[in-house]
């Protein structure tokens, strides 16, 4: 028996008994003329996709992982995740600080100075620095963010609220209980400790991008439907991944440089506690530093809710990992967690007992902690901060005698603490101030970024390390159990080839269940060689408007190729009087702030990529069992074939891509169906095209020469041949990939 009939009669395994069946007119069906539906007219395939956005609320639960082994390789991938949508890989380039102490003030057992640097050159960070007055030559420390409590650093609650803190007994002191913020910072410090209290952008001292913009953007802005034309929620910031919280987190982190610079500051016994948005940058700081010794979030984490300001929620941040797993990356350091009647009051029962599995799996159960103080609403008060006492004193060896109480102190006012006099004057805060600051982000990654650009063998892989890592996590891969499977619906028999329609089911990284219209032109000498086509259109790409196959998939069938087209999401089938989607849906009421919709739910070109990849994986599954499986992205759709290569890890053979010159940078609206955050700091489609080497592609719609960075990696990869250009006429492009391609 020949090869080729060999494996034309064995290749499809399971899929070829049911087609057989339709073959043979079991369940054959006459299409009607036109390019054939899976679904009846009006009908849209029941995919999840389709159903509502996911928003801050739900359902944010935490599976611990279930060896240390397994554990070390998801905290390398949650890691990363979070460096890379704070804006943070790589981490930009630590300038000088240059730190200015000044105006020290004398309360008897302790001292408070005023404080302020560069974090970012022209962007200043300012805080108090709190410290004992005993002559110990290396202190611990803590840092201490403050969250989003009216005034910041500076909270005063009025002497009315106080004294009904106090008879609930969540205080107990007038003076002390109007700033718990002041409070936890004296007591500290009356503790032993150096305490560097600082300002969350737009609080307190920190003037140059104004409250309104960094935290209540939501409410200024959603009446007008579209983001700033620049600035922070601009396109242009979303696609280079600047947003308040990446600089939130890169504050505390050189907050933390110049707390461990102190030569007074034992390095190796650091503390970390906030409350609320400051229990969040906790967290997230403990998270993607490894300085930190213990953490205590108060009132944030939670499996319900994932925090509610614009600047605790970003593009690409919470999809398939939450707040939860983000405290956990801490372990197995000492973590405290504090609960209230908020929306940490389920911790008892959803989050903090998976939290003692995962440290009792690592050892050190022992570190980790949860206090319930239900009684009390939202708050950092004394009974909570007690808890913290307690735990700092045990974890930073302070050895102090429990248990430990506040005294009186004398309240500084706002006057007294503010960093900014005439001998120290405010920066400018003018409308310009956010734009500088977000150039500088710019130019420097993008330094970085073109230092990676490949020279050798080595270089390429330093090259996939860090730009490669970084689309991974823009655009996510498959489950490990995608749960894939084709369903057979109808088939119709030709004279040199088998159509079989159908629907590809797949279990997404969002845990949806997605449901795609899929043909399959199978030729009936089949050679062991599929082509998947990707369309604009969907599976009618290979088709003419009499239903007829096109010349060019004529062409394959012809030469023993089984082909396959597909209708992406939102493509053909999921379309409602075949109007292609030109934008994104948003989530209801959030249009001015993309992080609302991509923290939750990824882009459509991720989610259009998947679909490609699932694709791919039952092409060379038991059903069909591909020997080769090439990708063709010609009309409108060579980026999200690109992607998908970038993607497959090697499992595409074959690629003809035609960009039209396409750009994620050139996108002015955040909705585009092609928007993709992060994608133009990371060498944009050309860093997708370099890290497709060395798979053979025929490229088309960049001139006569590829972008330098994609021969580069070619180059480096050591197959520039693999790489070929067209350049010639457009509508000669399909004709000319399938001979390249049959070449």
């Amino acid at each position: 028996m020949p090869s080729t009939q060999r494996m034309s009669r064995c290749r499809y395994g399971s899929f070829a008994l049911v087609v057989a069946a339709l073959y043979f007119g079991l369940m054959e069906t006459i299409l009607p003329a036109g390019p054939p539906r899976v679904l009846p007219p009006g009908t849209i395939p029941a995919d999840t996709r389709l159903g509502p956005l996911r928003g801050e609320r739900g359902d944010f639960s935490f599976l611990p992982a279930q060896s240390s082994e397994a554990w070390e390789r998801r905290r390398k991938d949650i890691r990363r995740i979070l460096r890379v949508t704070l804006g943070l890989w790589p981490m930009p380039f630590r300038s000088a600080m240059d730190p200015v102490i000044h105006g020290m003030i004398d309360q008897t057992d302790y001292t408070v100075e005023k404080v302020y640097f560069e974090s970012i050159p022209g962007f200043y960070l300012t805080g108090n620095l709190y410290r004992p007055k005993d002559e110990t030559v290396r202190r611990p420390a803590v840092l201490s963010p403050h969250g989003h409590f009216p005034g910041g650093r500076f909270l005063d609650g009025g002497l009315e609220d106080v004294r009904r803190q106090i008879a609930r007994g969540a205080e107990r002191f007038e003076d002390g209980g109007r700033s718990f913020m002041q409070s936890r910072c004296v007591q500290l410090a009356r503790m032993g400790c150096v305490v560097f209290h600082y300002d969350m952008i737009g609080y307190g001292d920190s003037v140059q991008i104004p409250l309104d913009v960094a935290h209540r953007f939501r409410n200024s802005r959603v009446k007008f439907k579209e983001p700033p034309a620049s600035g922070f929620y601009s396109a242009w910031a979303e696609l280079h991944l600047q947003n308040p919280m990446g600089l939130h987190t890169y504050n505390s982190i050189r907050a933390l440089d110049f707390l461990v610079s102190l030569p007074d500051v034992d390095p190796k016994r650091i503390a970390v506690t906030g409350g609320s948005g400051g229990g969040t940058q906790t967290f997230m700081l403990c998270a993607v530093d490894e300085r930190p010794l213990v953490s205590v979030p108060a009132v944030i984490v939670s499996t319900t809710r994932q925090g509610g300001c614009t600047c605790e929620n970003i593009s690409g941040l919470r999809i398939g990992t939450f707040n939860l797993e983000f405290t956990a990356l801490h372990a197995p350091k000492p973590l405290l967690l504090i609960s209230a009647d908020d929306d940490t009051r389920t911790m008892p029962e959803r989050g903090y007992r998976e939290l003692q599995h995962h440290y009792r799996m690592l050892g050190a159960i022992q570190n980790v902690s949860h206090v319930a103080l239900l009684q009390f609403p939202h708050n950092y008060n004394h009974v909570s901060r007690a808890a913290m006492y307690h735990w700092v004193n045990r974890h930073l060896d302070l050895g102090l005698a429990e248990p430990i109480l506040e005294r009186p102190y004398h309240r500084l006012t706002r006057e007294r603490l503010s960093v900014w006099n005439d001998q120290h004057p405010r920066p400018a805060g003018d409308a310009n101030a956010q734009q500088r600051i977000l150039q500088w982000l710019t130019s420097d990654a993008g330094r970085q970024i073109a230092a990676l650009s490949p020279q050798d063998a080595k270089s390429l892989q330093r090259y996939r390390r860090i730009v490669g890592g970084a689309w991974d996590v823009l655009l996510r891969r498959l489950p490990k159990n995608a749960e894939i499977g084709f369903e057979p619906i109808q088939s119709r028999a030709e004279e040199k080839y088998l159509e079989t329609l159908g629907l590809l089911s797949y279990r997404t990284i969002e845990d949806h269940q997605a449901k795609l219209p899929m043909a399959v032109l199978a030729p009936k000498e089949a050679s062991g060689r599929t082509v998947i086509w990707v369309d604009e259109e969907g599976k009618s790409g290979l088709y003419a408007n009499d239903g007829s196959v096109d010349r060019p998939i004529r062409r394959l069938l012809d030469a023993g190729v089984t082909v396959i087209g597909v209708d992406l999401l939102h493509q053909g089938e999921f379309l409602a009087a075949d109007r292609p989607r030109k934008r994104q849906h948003s989530l209801p009421g959030e249009e001015a702030f993309a992080g609302w919709t991509y923290c939750y739910n990824l882009p459509l070109f991720a989610r259009r990529v998947h679909d490609i990849l699932a694709v791919i994986a039952w092409a060379q599954g038991d059903d069909l069992q591909s020997d080769e499986v090439a990708l063709v992205g010609l009309h409108g759709s060579g980026p999200l074939v690109a992607a998908a290569v970038a993607q497959a890890q090697g499992a595409v053979a074959k690629a003809s891509v035609n960009t039209r010159g396409f750009r994620f940078v050139d996108l002015e609206d955040v909705y585009d169906v092609n928007f993709m955050p992060g994608a133009a700091k990371y060498d944009d489609l050309p860093g997708l095209l370099a890290l497709s080497a060395p798979t053979r592609m025929w490229l088309a719609g960049e001139g006569k020469e590829a972008p330098a960075i994609v021969k580069a990696a070619f180059a480096s990869a050591g197959t520039p041949e693999n790489l070929k250009t067209f350049s010639g006429d457009d509508q000669e492009v399909a004709k000319i990939a399938v001979e390249w391609y049959l070449r």
